[in-house]
């Protein structure tokens, strides 16, 4: 185990003890917070494969419906009826912060109408399509930032194990095991004295009785 480079003086043990005390408090917030990451982080990746599933079908159903209401239509008449757009969708974004993880929340706001065209140009499926659509695009926004949110807290994560791991491994074992290589330099230190100390009384007795 390797020993950190200190002098072996009682103001240094001192100093590591207070130091040993820190790190393991450290180790235990770090700890703490990488498991409450993680109980979020599942419970984020079990949201988004539920929503990522409904998502999936609703968008199926979609195209299947766009299809069927498409087919009676010539391809230049939906064309030019797809050319007309008069729906305006933004997206905002604020962020949030989740433990210490910075994570986007967006906001989707639509103006117009989707319908861009006249009724008696296409079917009653085509435009349940186009509604059905028009409405699945907030949920469709907000899977991506379910997705993205899991992406950060997994870097976070990561992090966070690598820091509880050099504190767990390498920092809090270096420490206590230079913490007792400083006690045992100064138990020989006061062994050597002790032992001076009783040398020179003998040799003052003997000088005296001599």
């Amino acid at each position: 185990m390797p020993i950190l480079n200190v002098n072996p003086t009682r103001m240094e043990l001192m100093r590591l003890k207070t130091r040993l005390k820190q790190v393991t408090r450290g180790h235990k917030l770090l700890k703490d917070k990488q498991d409450s990451l993680i109980r979020e982080f599942m419970q984020i990746v079990h949201t988004v494969r539920e929503m990522r599933r409904e998502v999936e079908d609703e968008l199926s159903r979609v195209q299947r419906m766009y299809l069927l209401g498409a087919a009676p239509i010539m391809p230049t008449v939906l064309d030019a009826l797809m050319s007309r757009p008069e729906l305006d969708t933004r997206v905002g974004m604020t962020i949030k912060n989740v433990m210490s993880v910075r994570v986007p929340e967006f906001q989707v706001r639509t103006e117009g109408n989707i319908f861009a065209y006249g009724f008696l140009s296409t079917n009653g499926i085509l435009d349940i399509a186009f509604e059905k659509l028009q409405k699945l695009a907030p949920k469709l926004v907000e899977l991506a930032a379910l997705e993205k949110r899991a992406e950060l807290m997994s870097s976070e994560i990561e992090k966070t194990r690598r820091r509880v791991n050099a504190l767990e491994h390498r920092i809090i074992p270096d420490v206590k095991e230079t913490i007792k290589f400083i006690r045992m330099k100064l138990w020989e230190l006061e062994r050597g004295n002790i032992v001076n100390t009783m040398i020179v009384k003998k040799r003052v007795e003997a000088r005296a009785a001599g």
